[in-house]
């Protein structure tokens, strides 16, 4: 992936709910990714091919694929080809997948998943890593760029905020954009990544998803 499908300095959107949000479905988050193209993200990232395909039909910008399955403890987010050739199909123009080192459920190894994925549905990849050695690994397995999402999500410290410090360590020592993604809720945050080296921030939580933002909003008044 490179300037030509997320620019320089974007911000992408991550349309994804939850199966006990009011919001869960393809139609809601198709409207939710159109809410998000209207107000200029560079990109959407989809979880699944049902939403993938319900969001391509209604937006023309990149879309950033992902396919949940198996067991949330391990490596669930794509975590095989066929989850990934499902939502390529769907529409997405490249894949996200979980680019640690864990033992991933077929048996296989990262950088077979990245060149299978390149070779055959040829699209870019980008690993969700958790750490600066998962960050070299998957740029070593092939992986066209590099996200900080999984950073506090696998047992690595994360923090409450950003992880500003991955992002910068990750830029500093791989020759690949990286994507600054994981709880970023304000402009403040944004910028804080981009100047710590992200070629682009995915921003989710913050703008999809309403019932995080209430509780948010009215928990810090009580």
């Amino acid at each position: 992936m490179s300037d030509a499908v997320f620019p320089l300095r974007s911000v992408v959107v991550s349309c994804q709910a939850q199966r006990d949000s009011p919001l869960y479905g393809p139609g809601p988050m198709a409207l939710m990714a159109r809410a998000a193209a209207a107000g200029g993200a560079a990109g959407i990232r989809a979880n699944g091919p049902a939403d993938v395909a319900a969001i391509s039909a209604v937006v023309d910008l990149p879309i950033l694929g992902i396919n949940k399955t198996g067991d949330r403890d391990g490596v669930y987010i794509t975590p095989t080809f066929e989850s990934a050739a499902a939502v390529v199909r769907a529409g997405a123009t490249a894949v996200a997948l979980d680019g640690t080192a864990r033992p991933r459920p077929d048996g296989g190894s990262l950088g077979e998943l990245v060149a299978r994925i390149h070779d055959e549905l040829g699209v870019p990849v980008m690993a969700d890593v958790d750490s600066l050695d998962a960050g070299r690994y998957a740029r070593a397995a092939g992986a066209d760029l590099v996200g900080t999402t999984l950073s506090g999500y696998t047992g690595a410290p994360g923090g409450d905020g950003p992880d500003l410090a991955l992002v910068r360590t990750l830029a500093d020592e791989l020759d690949c954009p990286i994507v600054a993604e994981g709880r970023f809720w304000t402009r403040e945050e944004v910028l804080a990544g981009f100047e710590a080296g992200a070629h682009t921030v995915v921003v989710g939580t913050a703008i999809t998803n309403p019932t995080a933002i209430t509780r948010r909003l009215v928990e810090a008044v009580r």
